[in-house]
C-alpha cells in the first residue's frame, strides 16, 4: 500500500486505541475514585505521551553515539508542548463547534477551572525555566535545574491528586468494552484494556511517523522540520484524539486536561532529559517555538482569568499562533537557503 493509503489506516488504528484507552481509564478514575482533573491531567497525559518521550530519549542518544543529530532529539521535545498548546487546543476548540453546531452538546464548555489554571501556571514555570537553562553554560547547574524540573512535576502530581473527585463525574461513563456486561469490572480488566489501549496507540503512532516520515522525504523537508513541527504532529496530535471524544460526550474537563496534563509533563520531564544528556543549546527556531507556545497557552489563561470561562475563540486561537510560527519557520529557512 502506498504511504497515503497507510496513514489513513493508522488513524482508524489510532481512534480504536484513543476509545479503548479514554473508556479504560474513566473507569480507573472511577474504580481508585480519583477526580477528573488527576484522570485527564495525569493518568490520561502521562498514559499518552511516554511513547513519544522515548522517541526523543532515542533520539538524543543516537546523537550521542554519532548515529543522528541529538538537535533532533531537542526538536522533538520543544515542539510538542509547541503543538499541544496550539494545535491540540485548536481541534479541541473545533470538535466544541462543530458538536454544538450539530446539537449533540452545548456551546459553552463546562471545565473545572482551578484545574485547567493549575495547569497552565505549571506550564509556565517549567517551560520558562527549561528555555531559561538554555543560557546557562555550567553543565553542573544544567544539570540541577533538570532535577528541579522533576521535582516540580512531583509536586503538581501531588497537588493534582489531592483533588476530590465530584459524584457527578461517575455518571454517562460507558460500559466497560472489554466487560460491557458489568456494572463493576475487576481492576484488572480496565488497567488491561487500559494498557492495550496505549499498545494500540503507539502501534498506530508509529505507523503514522513511519509513513508521514516517508512523505516528508520524498519532499525533501529539511530535518529541523521534521523535528520541531512535523514529528510532534505525528507523534502527539492523533492521540488527543482522546480529547475530542471527550467533547462529544460532554467531559469537558477530562478534554481539556488531557492536553493541559500533557503539556506540563513534556515541558518538564523530557526537558530534564535533554538538560543532562546534551548541551542543551536551543537555537532561534527552537526559542520561538517556546515563545509561540507560552502566549498561546497565555490567551486561554487571560481568558479563564478575566473572562472566568473558557470559549471556542481562546481555544481555537492556537491555530492562528501555529501557522504564525509555520509561516515564519518557512520564511526563515527559504531566507537562509537564499
Amino acid at each position: 500500500m502506498t504511504p497515503w493509503i497507510l496513514l489513513i489506516v493508522s488513524l482508524g488504528i489510532i481512534l480504536v486505541g484513543c476509545d479503548l484507552f479514554t473508556n479504560g481509564i474513566e473507569w480507573a478514575g472511577k474504580k481508585l475514585n480519583i477526580a477528573e482533573g488527576a484522570v485527564g491531567s495525569v493518568l490520561a497525559a502521562v498514559g499518552t505521551c511516554l511513547p513519544e518521550t522515548l522517541i526523543a530519549i532515542i533520539a538524543i542518544m543516537m546523537g550521542k553515539h554519532d548515529l543522528g543529530d541529538e538537535s533532533i532529539g531537542i526538536g522533538a521535545i520543544l515542539g510538542a508542548p509547541l503543538m499541544l498548546s496550539t494545535l491540540a487546543f485548536f481541534i479541541t476548540g473545533l470538535a466544541v463547534f462543530w458538536y454544538s453546531s450539530r446539537g449533540k452538546r452545548s456551546r459553552k464548555i463546562h471545565v473545572d477551572h482551578r484545574v485547567l489554571a493549575r495547569d497552565l501556571r505549571f506550564f509556565f514555570l517549567v517551560f520558562g525555566i527549561s528555555a531559561g537553562a538554555a543560557y546557562i553554560s555550567s553543565n553542573a547547574i544544567k544539570a540541577a535545574i533538570a532535577f528541579g524540573l522533576l521535582a516540580l512535576y512531583g509536586i503538581y502530581v501531588v497537588q493534582t491528586f489531592r483533588d476530590k473527585r465530584h459524584p457527578d463525574a461517575n455518571e454517562d461513563i460507558s460500559p466497560l468494552h472489554f466487560r460491557k456486561s458489568s456494572d463493576s469490572p475487576q481492576v484488572f480488566m480496565i488497567l488491561g484494556q487500559s494498557a492495550i489501549g496505549v499498545l494500540v496507540l503507539t502501534f498506530g503512532s508509529k505507523l503514522f511517523v513511519d509513513q508521514l516520515a516517508e512523505i516528508s522525504i520524498s519532499a525533501r523537508l529539511p530535518a529541523l522540520a521534521l523535528s520541531l513541527v512535523i514529528t510532534p504532529i505525528a507523534t502527539e496530535l492523533p492521540e488527543k484524539f482522546n480529547s475530542v471524544l471527550w467533547i462529544r460526550q460532554k467531559k469537558d474537563t477530562l478534554a481539556l486536561g488531557n492536553i493541559s496534563g500533557a503539556m506540563v509533563f513534556q515541558s518538564s520531564v523530557p526537558p530534564a532529559i535533554g538538560l543532562l544528556f546534551t548541551k542543551w543549546v536551543l537555537q532561534e527556531q527552537a526559542m520561538a517555538a517556546i515563545l509561540v507556545a507560552l502566549a498561546s497557552s497565555a490567551t486561554i489563561w487571560l481568558d479563564l482569568i478575566i473572562r472566568k470561562r473558557v470559549t471556542t475563540f481562546s481555544l481555537t486561537m492556537g491555530g492562528i499562533y501555529y501557522l504564525g510560527y509555520l509561516a515564519w519557520l518557512i520564511t526563515m529557512m527559504a531566507g537562509h537557503k537564499g
